[in-house]
């Protein structure tokens, strides 16, 4: 974004004037300017009326008193192309372009775009066919339905690529503070990324929500989000849609384990974003960040008057590895003496209805609890009474100050969290803004928003410590040729990797060969259709003899000719078998257009399909964070010594896969893919055993 647009865009979030072109619509967003109360000028602009909304209307924008730092445009796809020229023509900020009929609606709406997009120059153009702006701390609205949401001086910054969405986050009985609403709609000229960038230096905006449907610039979405981690503003994803791999991996395994959304997944854990998997999550999520705050530690202290309600924050803090910690001794002893004789101390701690709206006695409970344990976060369990059978609502209110006076003491981030979403009321909710804790509503949404907040903390303590590399996406390779085996594995072994010693013979000089490798040995067919040996019956393990050797062959032909006529060969590859496994790894790396050069991690050999358990990681990457794939694999434990077996030597398993992938990186130019299936992992080292190449053909 030029530093003139990034001018034009602040005008346009905080305009002195804003110009509404069109009829109906802009008088519809007209009354929403007037509804969140803006304070500027308003200038409807239609040539055929004399008023439009009240205010005297203007027969173009080549009339206004002066270059408007806004613009609403609804009009015609043509008419509004005309009248972004002459805006950028007379030096207006932004503008808002509702207008649909561009690219969404086919190859004429693309050339339309394209002349928009030639119309604005440096204009500050949000769509085309988008709802709009809101920035709720400035009362200025360009936006064409009803909407609510308000700000307490700071909040969350919410941008989506779905309109609707945008609008029904503002109609949300969920109490978020909220900064600005931006719907971005086709983003012809300014992008998500350049709304990040901008809104991340908003002293006022202390998280920013995102719908993403897809990035263009995954590099440039990667370096924005790298800059909202140094700022300390967390960027909460929902990503929706899904897209399979691309073409060019459909001979390879991982097509089945890895597609886009598994680069998302990749891409946000790189960078320190948020990823949740519903708009409630998304919103609950950005609630508790920007009125509690982000935990320093995984120490949480939990708090409610059921049994049932401990039980229910266990189970589930237990199944997403959110820490309640059981009380040290001493904090054990001094609960006990303040809590019922009918109270079990246990974290999360059931204080019991004896005590219940009795601050004086339930105040020092909160205060042993969270002291003793030196918690990082502490969350109240209560669902409020409905209006008309609230008799007993100043019980509540009780409870909450006493839990709210002992967590300001520690001054940690805190929730009071509504089992069922609709139990806690708006007064409650603004209430509780109003003293800095987080009104959470659903149980399990509140919970998973203080893990999502710890992890945040973590993984930015962790960037800031090693700043990841910058993305770069290579160029793609017009042509792609497939290696076989034998092929691949020379081509490995002259890049240093550990290749079992063989030989490519004819079936003529397969006992030779035999001979000359060693038993035992395992035989494979090589050829063009044979991608996937294995199903084809191209391969024969654990042969010691020359008899079983003869014998294999022969039955190699008849397999591969019922599985393929066209597939069989006369060319085979002799092997030393490698060592009996510790376990076997899938290891895929390529390229992606969007994504750059991508390491995939995985259960290999015949559990590849079968449990589905991969780990994607974008290069450059480090062999920490290769670690910390391996962990998360479900075939983890076979590495590290399952039931007293031997262990791998992992810093040297990452050392070796974190040399690959720097390998793969310097040759980039010509390796469009290489994946090791199996990759046999041994307590003395690894074993290429099974390898797939793809390379660029040179022009």
């Amino acid at each position: 974004m030029t530093t003139k647009r990034s001018e034009n865009l602040r005008r346009l979030l905080s305009p002195r004037h804003i110009a509404f072109v069109g009829g109906r619509d802009a008088e519809v967003a007209i009354h929403e300017a007037e509804r969140i109360g803006f304070q500027g000028q308003i200038w409807p602009v239609n040539p055929r009326r004399e008023t439009l909304a009240g205010y005297r209307c203007y027969p173009s924008v080549d009339d206004l008193p002066e270059a408007p730092d806004g613009c609403f445009l609804a009009v015609p796809a043509a008419a509004a192309i005309a009248t972004t020229a002459k805006l950028a023509a007379r030096g207006a900020g932004g503008i808002v372009c509702y207008t649909a009929g561009f690219r969404e609606a086919g190859s004429v709406g693309a050339a339309l775009e394209a002349d928009l997009i030639k119309a604005a120059g440096d204009l500050a153009l949000v769509g085309p066919n988008c709802y709009g702006v809101i920035n709720y701390l400035d009362r200025a609205a360009m936006w064409p339905f009803a909407h609510g949401g308000g700000a307490p001086g700071y909040g969350a910054a919410i941008i989506t690529q779905s309109g609707m969405l945008s609008s029904d986050i503002t109609m949300s009985q969920r109490s978020l503070p909220l900064t600005h609403m931006i719907s971005c709609g086709n983003q012809s000229v300014l992008s998500l990324e350049d709304f990040v960038d901008h809104l991340i230096d908003h002293p006022a905006v202390r998280a920013i929500g995102m719908h993403i449907e897809g990035l263009r610039d995954v590099p440039r979405f990667a370096a924005v989000a790298l800059r909202a981690v140094q700022k300390g503003i967390p960027l909460v994803a929902l990503k929706t849609g899904s897209s399979q791999i691309g073409a060019s991996l459909t001979v390879s395994h991982t097509g089945s384990l890895s597609g886009t959304d598994d680069l998302y997944d990749a891409l946000f854990v790189r960078v320190g974003v948020i990823r949740v998997n519903s708009p409630a999550q998304l919103l609950e999520t950005l609630k508790f960040l920007c009125v509690a705050g982000a935990p320093s530690g995984n120490r949480i202290a939990g708090f409610t008057c059921s049994g049932g309600g401990a039980t229910m924050l266990a189970d589930h803090a237990e199944t997403i590895g959110l820490g309640f910690p059981a009380f040290p001794d001493a904090a054990h002893t001094t609960l006990t003496t303040l809590l019922p004789d009918i109270a079990t101390v246990s974290n999360p701690l059931d204080y019991t209805t004896p005590i219940w709206g009795d601050p004086a006695r339930t105040g020092p409970v909160f205060r042993a609890a969270i002291d003793g344990l030196s918690a990082d976060a502490t969350l109240l369990v209560q669902d409020y009474p409905a209006a008309g059978l609230d008799e007993s609502k100043g019980f509540y209110r009780a409870d909450a100050s006493a839990f709210i006076a002992a967590a300001q003491a520690r001054g940690i981030p805190a929730a009071i969290c509504a089992t069922l979403p609709e139990n806690i009321d708006a007064e409650t909710r603004t209430w509780l803004v109003s003293q800095g804790i987080a009104p959470m509503q659903g149980l399990t949404e509140a919970l998973n928003a203080i893990r999502s907040a710890v992890l945040w903390s973590a993984r930015r303590a962790q960037i800031l410590q090693a700043p990841p590399d910058l993305l770069h996406t290579p160029p793609a390779n017009a042509a792609i040729k497939v290696l076989d085996e034998a092929e691949g594995k020379d081509h490995l072994r002259q890049l240093g990797l550990p290749i079992p010693q063989g030989e490519v013979v004819s079936a003529a000089g397969i006992i030779a060969a035999a001979a000359r490798v060693g038993y035992p040995l395992v035989l494979k067919m090589m050829g063009a259709r044979l991608a996937h040996k294995s199903e084809a019956g191209a391969v024969a393990i654990g042969l010691d003899t020359t008899a079983a050797l003869s014998q294999a062959l022969d039955k190699m032909c008849a397999d591969v000719l019922r599985h393929d006529p066209l597939a069989v060969t006369d060319r085979f590859l002799v092997e030393r078998m490698a060592p009996r496994p510790l376990a076997e790894l899938l290891v895929n790396l390529r390229r992606d257009a969007q994504f750059g050069l991508i390491l995939t991690l995985g259960a290999g050999g015949v559990l590849v399909e079968l449990l589905n358990d991969a780990e994607t990681l974008l290069l450059p990457t480090t062999e920490t964070d290769i670690l910390h794939a391996l962990s998360r694999l479900k075939i983890s434990p076979l590495l590290t010594g399952f039931r007293g077996a031997a262990a791998a030597d992992m810093p040297a398993l990452a050392g070796f896969l974190a040399q690959l992938a720097t390998t793969f990186e310097a040759n980039a130019h010509s390796l469009t893919e290489i994946e090791i299936n199996p990759l046999f992992v041994t307590p003395a080292g690894v074993w290429v055993v099974d390898a797939l190449i793809q390379s660029a053909v040179q022009p």
